[in-house]
């Protein structure tokens, strides 16, 4: 017996049956409730979609409640143990795990896409040397859809996976020069005899070495990070792709408004609020006063609670084991104990408790690429960097959704009604 909902509109008394399908019902199904038969009908209003489901996806699962992700059904645990970020990437946009033939020719052909055109080198020389490497990151991805003009032929399978690989295997070379042109450094070429973190890591912070020797344990620690980071269902990144997407937009302007929304300071740079607040509480004796002040409403704790989490991150369970392993190689970030003291007050302080504010994956991540020798403007460029993966997944799935139609929500109009134009001299 199919499920249904019966809503009675108290206005007119009528009664009517709704279709459940998900644990949702259709918003357009409300349309028929009408108080006569010039009413538009009813619609719901939803600002920030607080409980409005824009899409069905099956790429990634989130649980906030009980502190479950999984992409594909494989839980983030297990991908960051066992897996590495561009076999992630496969199962994100191919649906399952790839056997060895499979993720060897998808290495190969993200490894021999790693170069950019000579333009771009050029274009960089337009910027200030303290111009921000997200700007810039924005700016690139729009500029690349100048280059393949073909991008826009997004109903083509092929086409379309040929611009897929040329995003995610240029992504870290386009991150890599705009960090170097802020430092006045000339660019590193992509080595594609490293692997993608490798290369990455390379590409930034080679000076003067003939060979650059990629340290291993920092090298896994940013594939782990990129694993964390490369989806997280419909946030305000990933809806922005799937929106610009809608249009039939090419995947690099659909991807550079992604980055756009990622610039923002509540999505992307949340890490580099973490950070400002550690150094402002300065050290472990100061930490029961900033308790005391947050309470009172007189600052926020930064990395911690979720808009969907009300549960401990499991990404942040994750970083925090990593940090340890980048530590021992890096030395001990000074801000550490102040962040490890915090963690533990603030989960054991029924303020907290009550309001379910677990760390989550921002916490640890900043001190982590602080101490691999990062600047926090690069932050949110890392966290773009792992995500194009998920933002295309998505894109491509929005595509070749039947139900889905260029995006176009509803608005409730509040301003005056009909008004006659009065001339500028009577006014």
């Amino acid at each position: 017996m199919p499920e249904t909902l019966t809503i009675t509109d108290n206005r007119t008394g009528k009664s009517y049956e709704i279709s459940i399908a998900d644990g949702t019902i259709r918003a357009s199904d409300l349309r028929q409730i009408k108080v006569d038969a010039n009413d538009f009908g009813l619609m719901s209003y939803d600002p920030a979609f607080m409980n409005t489901a824009s899409c069905k996806s099956s790429i990634t699962y989130l649980d906030g409640d009980a502190g479950i992700l999984r992409y594909r059904g494989y839980p983030i645990e297990q991908l960051a143990e066992q897996s590495t970020y561009l076999e992630v990437a496969y199962l994100l946009l191919h649906g399952e795990l790839p056997n060895q033939t499979e993720l060897a020719a998808w290495q190969h052909s993200i490894t021999t896409h790693t170069f950019v055109h000579e333009f771009l080198k050029r274009a960089l020389e337009g910027y200030r040397y303290d111009a921000h490497p997200m700007g810039r990151l924005v700016a690139f991805l729009a500029t690349l859809s100048t280059f393949y003009t073909d991008a826009k032929r997004v109903r083509e399978p092929e086409i379309r996976m040929q611009h897929v690989v040329r995003i995610i295997a240029k992504m870290p070379t386009i991150a890599a020069w705009a960090f170097r042109h802020s430092l006045g450094r000339p660019y590193v070429y992509p080595n594609n005899d490293l692997g993608y973190c490798g290369n990455f890591l390379a590409m930034l912070f080679q000076i003067a070495e003939p060979k650059y020797k990629v340290n291993p344990v920092l090298e896994r620690a940013l594939d782990v990070l990129f694993i964390l980071h490369a989806d997280h269902e419909q946030n305000c990144s990933t809806s922005a792709a799937r929106g610009v997407g809608s249009a039939e937009s090419d995947p690099y302007v659909a991807l550079a408004a992604a980055s756009a929304a990622l610039y923002g300071p509540l999505h992307g740079g949340a890490n580099e609020a973490v950070l400002r607040m550690l150094k402002k509480i300065g050290s472990v004796k100061e930490i029961p006063a900033f308790i005391e002040s947050v309470k009172h409403g007189d600052g926020k704790l930064m990395g911690f609670g979720h808009r969907v989490y009300k549960n401990y991150d499991p990404r942040a369970k994750v970083i925090k084991k990593l940090a340890d392993d980048v530590f021992e190689v890096t030395g001990r970030n000074p801000l550490l104990d102040i962040a490890l003291e915090l963690e533990k007050i603030a989960l054991s302080d029924e303020y907290f408790i009550k309001r379910k504010l677990y760390p989550n994956v921002d916490f640890y991540s900043g001190l982590i690429y602080q101490a691999m020798g990062f600047p926090v403007e690069m932050f949110p460029v890392l966290f773009a960097i792992p995500r194009a993966s998920g933002w295309l997944s998505q894109w491509s799935e929005m595509l070749d959704d039947p139900e889905q139609k260029i995006s176009r929500p509803r608005q409730i109009y509040t301003g005056t009604d009909v008004r006659n134009y009065v001339p500028i001299a009577k006014r």
